[in-house]
Formats: structure tokens, C-alpha cells, sequence
């Protein structure tokens, strides 16, 4: 990282999250900008991008928000490197949940796909018959 501040406007394009959302992940303590520019305005750097990027991808697979606080406090440690090996095998399984955890939702929500585009299949066989019979 290069040390670049970000103003909010730039992270939301980034992130594709709305001012809106940013501020509210800021305020249950999700992610809060690194400074803040001299008139006040919020500035986020490349990790903190990383960390909103991490609770878009958490947010649609159904993780609370306290799932999500927990999963980047168990990385940031993770991140920070002086942990024992137990703390490190501790964390690490912590992680590995939350991965097991997306791998189920991911194929639960291929299953509703499939069955959503069965479902507009049906639609469109029907409207195409329909169709035809009216030619």
C-alpha cells in the first residue's frame, strides 16, 4: 500500500457500496476510516477498501453483522503476525468456518438458481406455445 487517503465518494465507486452504507458500517464498528482530512472528511486507505470489499462479499451470503466483525477480527490478528501457534491454529479455524460457511450458501443459492431459471424456462416454453397457436 502506498499510503493513498481515499475520500468516501471514491470508495463507494470502488466498492459499489452507497455513502449511505459506508457510514453505517462505520458506525456498528465494521470499518472506520483511517483519518480524517483536515475539514473533517472521512479517508479510507487500500486496506480499508479491503475490509468493505470483505463485508460486501459477507452481506449477501447472510453473515450478521456480527459474524462479519468476527471474521475481520480474526484476520487483522492473523494479519499482524505475532500470534503463537496455538492463537494462529485457533484463528485459522475461525477463518475456516466462515469459509465452510460461504462454501454452503454459495451452493444453496446455485440450487435456487437452477430452479429460478427452470422456472423462467417454463414461462418462456409457455408463452412461445401460446404463441404459435395464435399464428
Amino acid at each position: 500500500m502506498d499510503g493513498k487517503h481515499m475520500q468516501i465518494g471514491e470508495v463507494a465507486t470502488r466498492t459499489e457500496l452507497s455513502l449511505r452504507t459506508i457510514r453505517h458500517y462505520e458506525e456498528v464498528g465494521l470499518v472506520v476510516p483511517s483519518a480524517r482530512s483536515q475539514g473533517g472528511f472521512r479517508l479510507y486507505t487500500e486496506r480499508d477498501v479491503e475490509r468493505l470489499m470483505v463485508v460486501r462479499r459477507m452481506k449477501p451470503l447472510g453473515f450478521t453483522l456480527e459474524q462479519m466483525r468476527d471474521l475481520l477480527d480474526a484476520t487483522d490478528r492473523l494479519d499482524e503476525g505475532d500470534l503463537s501457534r496455538g492463537e494462529r491454529e485457533i484463528l485459522l479455524e475461525r477463518v475456516r468456518g466462515y469459509e465452510h460457511g460461504a462454501a454452503d450458501q454459495v451452493t444453496k443459492l446455485r440450487v435456487q438458481l437452477a430452479r429460478a431459471e427452470e422456472f423462467a424456462r417454463t414461462l418462456r416454453e409457455r408463452v412461445e406455445r401460446n404463441q404459435a397457436a395464435n399464428t
